[in-house]
């Protein structure tokens, strides 16, 4: 028997699970935040931890956070939502330089600043970046699986057949065939021809 060794995914994976956990912190941050805010008025601002929030960046988190459990039903979605957030944040960071006038030109100044975003926050999205590309690249852990492979018989080859064809002709050449019994037999043992109802004397034993 031949031993083959195959590498696959085992159980619940550490992506997952830090998805999963992500996922919890956002929604719980946005609840919070809908709690200092109300959903009434778009236009509120409140502070939560002393990050700036509003009814629109408290639901962008709660919408985040539900994507972050459903995709950590996978270790690829997991994977896919690390990016995902890298993306998506780092983009936001961006912007954020560019709203708080750390960089100089804002390409979107006549956007405004619908997610009321502060200096704070601005150091919060890109540390939910880096989070982010840590989901994507994190190792999977994995485990080894030993199978027995069978040993298949070698095909015989066309010389292989005809070397036992020559044998097998060879012992039906040394069968003997049986020989008559032509040993004389006594009158009691004769038996009369039903042909000629005679009995052959050459056979009858004296």
């Amino acid at each position: 028997m031949t031993h083959r060794v195959t590498v696959k995914v085992a159980g619940l994976q550490p992506v997952q699970l830090l998805s999963a956990l992500a996922g919890i912190a956002f929604i719980v941050f946005g609840v919070v935040g809908f709690t200092r805010t109300g959903m009434g008025d778009w236009a509120a601002q409140s502070y939560v931890l002393g990050f700036s929030v509003n009814p629109l960046h408290n639901l962008v988190f709660v919408v985040v956070g539900v994507l972050g459990l459903l995709m950590a039903l996978g270790s690829g979605t997991a994977r896919l939502y690390g990016w995902l957030l890298f993306a998506g944040f780092a983009a936001l960071f961006v912007w954020d330089l560019m709203i708080t006038g750390i960089l100089a030109r804002n390409p979107a100044e006549e956007f405004g600043n619908p997610l009321a975003v502060n200096t704070n926050d601005n150091w919060l999205h890109l540390g939910i970046a880096l989070f982010g590309l840590l989901l994507a690249v994190v190792p999977a852990r994995r485990k080894l699986i030993e199978e027995e492979e069978p040993v298949l018989p070698e095909p015989r080859t066309e010389g292989y057949r005809d070397e036992r064809d020559g044998v097998r002709a060879g012992e039906a050449d040394r069968t003997v065939s049986p020989v008559a019994n032509t040993e004389p037999i006594t009158k009691q043992q004769a038996v009369v021809d039903p042909k000629t109802e005679r009995v052959s004397k050459d056979k009858i034993k004296h």
